[in-house]
């Protein structure tokens, strides 16, 4: 007669899943498996799941260690923003919180204030906020620098870690010459 064994923690957890499943109604076309996994021991784990996993495999711990990678950022683009605020931001609705003014600066000067103006502003939660890069429109037809520039910056880390979203300012903020800025919040 075979010992009785005390009951494991994964017997717990598929009683209590059992009991949770019970509760439920499955979707459509869906079954709630009602039978415990087959055991095996050839395998080494304990049980073992009666469908083949489609998932692919975690990444490997040297992967799994490194950074997320953020979506790539492009001006008028929304993808972190529901649509509402999205149309708001555009159309220059959102109460700005925060405004800086690059007009006058070099390009070391203009990235140095832009980077303390963003993560002064995500520390201090301002959500919304504008830069001003000028139009910089050159005789020759060229654009400004900074009007170049800024946009790449934004989508650089670390910058890009605390933007949401970004797109040309509505006329009365400046138009093509300035930016709105949604920031996440902090914390």
């Amino acid at each position: 007669m075979a010992k009785k064994s005390k009951p494991s923690a994964d017997d717990d957890d598929w009683a209590l899943w059992q009991k949770i499943a019970g509760e439920t109604e499955p979707l459509p076309g869906k079954k709630v498996e009602k039978a415990p996994p087959k055991l095996t021991e050839a395998s080494g784990a304990k049980y073992q799941n009666p469908k083949p996993d489609k998932r692919p495999a975690p990444p490997p711990a040297s992967v799994a260690s490194a950074p997320s990678r953020l979506p790539e950022l492009r001006a008028g683009e929304f993808a972190g923003l529901d649509k509402r605020t999205a149309q708001r931001l555009k159309r220059g609705q959102l109460a700005i919180e925060g405004r800086l003014d690059l007009h006058h600066k070099t390009q070391a000067e203009a990235h140095q204030a832009l980077d303390r103006f963003i993560n002064e502003s995500v520390l201090t939660g301002r959500r919304t906020v504008i830069v001003i890069t000028g139009k910089g429109l050159k005789p020759t037809g060229e654009v400004g620098v900074l009007r170049t520039m800024v946009p790449r910056w934004l989508k650089q880390t670390p910058l890009r870690e605390n933007i949401v979203a970004f797109c040309e300012a509505a006329p009365k903020d400046g138009g093509s010459g300035a930016l709105y800025l949604r920031l996440k919040k902090f914390g």
